[in-house]
Order: structure tokens, then C-alpha cells, then sequence
């Protein structure tokens, strides 16, 4: 979302919401929280430790090692993967000594054929999307958490050593009781775990504290956000006294995490159902996006607040994934190139120096509506000539525009790209 004091919303909510804590649940329940940009659980069993995620990096995996060694000497045996995403398991390694079972689940849904052709593009745009060039200070927070303590060693995974197809699995883990359910949502291979006995709920990244990402910018495949809700309203049949997620604060009270879990698959539902009528209604992907709003009643909660994702890509990322990239407008179907379109245009708006005299006006007004028109312009100037003064245009255009962004995500990208830009 795009506002006035974008910037400084943003600032507000990561110097509130991310503390480090370590939540006692019960005796033998400890949610870590800001040990790293990711949360772990950690369950005391009779003789060792399970441990559910284990953050993201070794620098913050050893934070959390020498936490959980004070609490008690059982060694961790036991880790539980919530999914495959590289902030739940990059500080596994350093229980690598110990730990005898790694448990995941497979995805429902397979990858793309041939996915992996495209990961040198997919890893530049994630790149871009969690600002990892950027300062401490340029960067204020990743959305979900404190910043990814990445270290300067690469990520290494512990594989998993038993990897489950069931959509249910009940065991009974070194004395506790554990049942683990698949739950696609934001990954195809997302988990939640029920711990009867301590009436705990790990959530994994289908719940936290903020819009989702319905879509991603780094670029994904279609995430259903239909069997999303439903996992979220899977959820909430648990009489869970504490839900405990893979990011942001733990939720205490069954009253509480009923109320929150209802709340979320009803706004997500929200969003899914208007855009569909949408489409129904024949309206393009812009007219869908102008037209889709949180109702009331979720707008004003700030669990649902767009520091993550946002709801305008959330539009675009259902349109999509339902009917692909035709709007149903048959000027579409064939549309001259950028490059054939801008040259055309350009001479008709007066040439490159009246359209650069239109950016610069579009600049001095106070609205974001004109920087986005002169964000535009100067991509169709740059679609005939990429020259250095046109980048630093573009660049200067970015970085007016990304104090307006409350996602971090957003304002990362902004960010990014125009250092790319300027050559930094």
C-alpha cells in the first residue's frame, strides 16, 4: 500500500512488533521470537528436544542453540520443517551434531517442470524483494521480522530423513503427543502442528502478523489462496490456548487465536471472492485492482495491515492464476511491442524533450499518481534509449516513490532497482 507516511508507518511497526522474546507456554513450550528473522518452538520432551523451524542462518541458529541450553541440557533429536522455505531451516546445521530425525512433508502440489532454468532470475528479484544490499538503516525491517542474519557462510539444509505424502500424521515424539497436518498456503508444502496436550498450535508462514503474500513479487507460482482459507479455517477447529507462528508474536488465549484465525480466512476469502466477481463482471486487471478493498470490519485490525504483502498484488496474483494473462479485451491479443508503442508515441506528446519537461512537472507535484505518470514516462523513453541520464532519472523517480510504500517488500524493490540503476 501506498501512502503518505509510508515510511514512517513502517518504522512504527518494527520498533513495536519485533522484540526479541522467548514466550513460555508451558513447562515444557518456549516460542522464540526475533532470535533471527524467522520464530522456532521449542518442545522439552523426556529426554531431548524437539524443535519446530530452526531460523534462518548460523548465526542466528547458534543464538537460538545457546537459548535452548539454558533451559535445559537435553540435547535437540528431533526437528520439524513448518516448510521448505530457507528462513525455517538455514540454522539447522548447527544442531547437525545431535539431531537424529529431520521431519517434513511433501508438497501437494509439484513445482514447474524446469523451474530450476529460471532461478538466476527468481534469486535476483528475491534479492531485490528483501533489500539484501541495503543498510540497516535503508532497510528498517524485512515485513515479517528483524533482519535475516545471513553470515558470510552459505545456507546449508539438513535434508529431511523422513518426508510424509499423508495430509495427517499422529506420533508420539520422545513422550509427546504430536499430530502434523498439511496445510497449503502460502507453500505448497506447509504444515501446521497440534500439540493436544499443551493445546499449542505451530502455525508455520499461514498466519502471521500482517497482509500475506497472496503473491509474491520475487515471483512464484500461483498460490491458492481458496486452499489457503481453508487451512486457516482447519486451524481454528483446534481448541489451541496458543497459536505460535514462523513469524511475528505468539497469540495467547483460545478466544484470542479463534478470533484472529476467523478473522484472517475471512479477509483473505474477501479478497478472493471480490476479485472472481470481478472477472465475472468482464472488468480488466487495472479496473479489478481499483475496485477490490478489505471490507471495514478487517481494514481496521493490525494483524491485516500491509507491511508485507499488499492487497493490490493479492488482485493481480488471483486474476492470474485463474484465467492467466488475457483480460478478455481483444486489443490485447496482439499489442505492439513496448518499444514499437513508445516510438510511436513519444513524437505525438512532442518528443523526448516535452516528455521529459512533462516528467519533470509530474515531479514537482505532491501526489503519487504523477510520480507513478513519470515512472511510466521515463520507461517509454528508456524503451528507445537506455542512456545513463535516463537511469539516474529513473533511479531519482524510485527512490521518491519508496518512502510511500508500507511494504517492505515494496520499498525494498524501489530501493534496489535504483541502486542497480545508479551502478551501486
Amino acid at each position: 500500500m501506498l501512502t503518505k507516511d509510508g515510511e514512517l508507518e513502517l518504522k512504527k511497526y518494527a520498533d513495536k512488533e519485533f522484540p526479541q522474546t522467548l514466550t513460555k507456554v508451558n513447562d515444557r513450550i518456549y516460542h522464540a521470537f526475533s532470535f533471527g528473522h524467522s520464530n522456532a518452538t521449542i518442545i522439552i520432551a523426556q529426554s531431548s528436544v524437539i524443535l519446530i523451524d530452526t531460523l534462518e542462518s548460523e548465526p542466528s541458529g547458534r543464538l537460538l542453540k545457546a537459548t535452548i541450553e539454558k533451559l535445559t541440557a537435553k540435547p535437540v533429536k528431533t526437528i520439524i520443517y513448518t516448510h521448505g522455505h530457507p528462513d525455517h531451516w538455514g540454522g539447522a546445521e548447527v544442531f547437525a551434531e545431535s539431531v537424529e530425525e529431520v521431519i517434513a512433508f511433501a508438497p501437494k502440489n509439484k513445482p514447474l517442470k524446469h523451474t530450476e532454468i529460471i532461478n538466476p532470475i527468481l534469486g535476483k528479484r528475491a534479492f531485490r524483494q528483501f533489500g539484501y544490499s541495503l543498510s540497516d538503516e535503508e532497510l528498517i525491517t524485512q515485513g515479517l521480522g528483524i533482519r535475516e542474519k545471513r553470515g558470510e557462510k552459505p545456507l546449508k539444509i539438513i535434508k529431511p530423513t523422513t518426508v510424509y505424502e499423508d495430509w495427517e500424521v499422529e506420533r508420539v515424539i520422545d513422550g509427546v503427543k504430536i499430530k502434523m497436518v498439511a496445510a497449503p498456503g502460502e507453500t505448497d508444502d506447509q504444515i501446521f502442528v497440534w500439540l493436544e496436550d499443551d493445546r499449542a498450535l505451530c502455525c508455520g508462514d499461514n498466519y502471521y502478523a500482517c497482509w500475506p503474500n497472496l503473491y509474491a513479487i520475487r515471483g512464484s507460482q500461483y498460490r491458492d489462496v481458496a486452499s489457503w482459507v481453508d487451512s486457516l479455517r482447519a486451524m481454528s477447529q483446534y481448541p489451541a490456548q496458543a497459536l505460535l507462528p514462523g513469524h511475528t508474536k505468539a497469540i495467547l488465549g483460545e478466544q484470542k487465536v479463534q478470533e484472529v484465525l476467523e478473522n484472517y480466512a475471512g479477509a483473505l476469502e474477501s479478497i478472493l471472492l471480490q476479485t472472481l466477481e470481478c472477472l465475472n463482471r468482464g472488468l480488466s486487471v487495472s479496473e479489478a485492482v481499483e475496485t477490490v478493498k478489505l471490507p471495514s470490519q478487517y481494514a481496521s485490525l493490525g494483524y491485516l495491515k500491509e507491511f508485507y504483502g499488499s492487497i493490490d498484488w493479492s488482485v493481480r496474483g488471483i486474476y492470474q492464476g485463474y484465467v492467466g494473462w488475457f483480460d478478455g479485451n481483444p486489443t490485447n491479443l496482439h499489442p505492439l511491442s513496448d518499444k514499437e508503442y513508445a516510438e510511436r508515441l513519444i513524437p505525438l506528446l512532442g518528443g523526448r524533450e516535452k516528455v521529459e519537461q512533462i516528467i519533470a512537472e509530474a515531479l514537482n507535484a505532491e501526489d503519487f499518481k504523477d510520480w507513478q505518470w513519470a515512472l511510466q514516462l521515463c520507461d517509454m523513453l528508456m524503451q528507445a534509449d537506455k542512456s545513463s541520464e535516463l537511469k539516474k532519472l529513473k533511479a531519482e523517480i524510485l527512490l521518491k516513490i519508496a518512502p510511500l510504500e508500507t511494504s517492505a517488500n515494496g520499498r525494498h524493490y524501489y530501493q534496489t532497482v535504483a541502486k542497480e540503476l545508479l551502478g551501486e
